[in-house]
């Protein structure tokens, strides 16, 4: 008699095989979403900055404003966070001409990120020995 077919202990091994590729692929994937709510906080706050100095060029100060209307409020930038993103702090530095800072949380994420413009106090997580107008994410 002439059978075919896998036996138990090759389909046991193929079972074992794909479990280790699996506990190795998820925590990666995983890792990778968080990645992506980062660099979303990052686009945010670099387009916050445009806006900010777009809107220091026409009235030679900055706003702690902003505005997703088109066009934006008198005295407003036009800029709003993307989707799942929080604009949690928006402060002017002594003077609204010398500067700004800015942070911005997910739900997503416990990581918030951070701005400063000019003389500005850096909210955290930025602080002052990091370049102006780079987001820092903690």
């Amino acid at each position: 008699m002439n059978r075919t077919g896998f036996t138990l202990l090759e389909l046991l091994i193929v079972v074992v095989i794909i479990g280790l590729l699996a506990a190795i692929a998820i925590p990666k994937f995983a890792n990778t979403k968080e990645k992506a709510y980062i660099a979303s906080m990052k686009s945010d706050l670099r387009n916050l900055m445009t806006a900010e100095e777009a809107y220091f060029a026409d009235s030679m100060a900055y706003t702690d404003q902003v505005d997703c209307s088109n066009p934006p409020a008198a005295g407003s930038a036009p800029w709003c966070p993307s989707n799942g993103n929080t604009l949690d702090q928006l402060r002017l530095a002594n003077g609204n001409k010398s500067g700004w800072t800015a942070r911005e949380t997910n739900a997503n994420t416990a990581i918030s990120c951070a701005i400063y413009v000019g003389n500005a106090n850096p909210l955290r997580p930025a602080k002052n020995a990091d370049p102006d107008g780079m987001p820092v994410c903690q």
